[in-house]
């Protein structure tokens, strides 16, 4: 069961990363997009994305788990359709072939060193398959920095649900509030914080507060804004 949101902050010992949005920037595939359908790369993958979330949250509440990677090319294909756009097999192909490898954000390799340096475990948390997942991180070098790579497969239901949350703590063994969980998706990041976990919210877009009546732990504006809970 989810531990209650803590009323005061803990000294995390270890960190989880979301992996989409927060280590690895799912807009990226922009460019692809524009290339495909100039003046339109932009709200392609903006809509794709969104659709994409929509249907982890469908599928969770009605109990009808898909895998992520299929999600994620169901959400491409309605984007598409929602902009009037000629996805045909090819492009497609192309479009998910550069979601398994998005670019990663800059300062990962300096944030996950840094980490290791100071003795702290980094793992990931994500919705992802884990054979994306997979991909994801050995395309960005970033295999011998993180582990564990938990995935939402384990338990066929997508986050926010609790049971993909408490994936962290099993495999740490350490309870929530002790793991710093850290999402650039504020609705990730309140999610966690419901759960029990010390969190971070990486809000790189200025973006503002969902209404719900809670607040992460922290926030910053980068990945680098996790070594501030690790002092060195």
């Amino acid at each position: 069961m989810a531990a209650p949101a803590p009323t005061s902050a803990a000294a995390p010992e270890a960190v989880l990363f979301d992996a989409y949005g927060t280590l690895f920037d799912v807009y990226s595939v922009a460019l692809a997009g524009e290339q495909l359908f100039p003046g339109r790369g932009d709200a392609l993958a903006r809509l794709w994305r969104d659709r994409q979330i929509d249907y982890t949250r469908l599928c969770t509440l009605g109990g009808r788990y898909q895998p992520f990677w299929d999600l994620t090319r169901a959400g491409l294909r309605h984007a598409a359709a929602t902009l009037g756009l000629a996805l045909d097999r090819a492009a497609e192909d192309r479009l998910m072939n550069e979601y398994r490898h998005l670019s990663a954000f800059p300062e990962n390799r300096e944030v996950l060193q840094a980490l290791r340096a100071r003795g702290i475990r980094a793992g990931i948390l994500s919705n992802g398959d884990p054979e994306m997942l997979a991909i994801a991180v050995r395309s960005a070098g970033l295999q011998d920095l993180v582990g564990p790579v938990l995935s939402a497969h384990a338990v066929r239901r997508f986050k926010t649900d609790p049971a993909v949350y408490q994936l962290g703590p099993d495999a740490l063994g350490l309870p929530a509030r002790k793991i710093l969980f850290v999402s650039s998706n504020g609705w990730d990041a309140i999610g966690a914080t419901w759960f029990g976990y010390s969190t971070l919210w990486v809000n790189r877009a200025g973006a503002p507060l969902d209404q719900l009546g809670t607040e992460p732990g922290r926030t910053g504006t980068s990945l680098r804004a996790v070594l501030d809970c690790f002092p060195a």
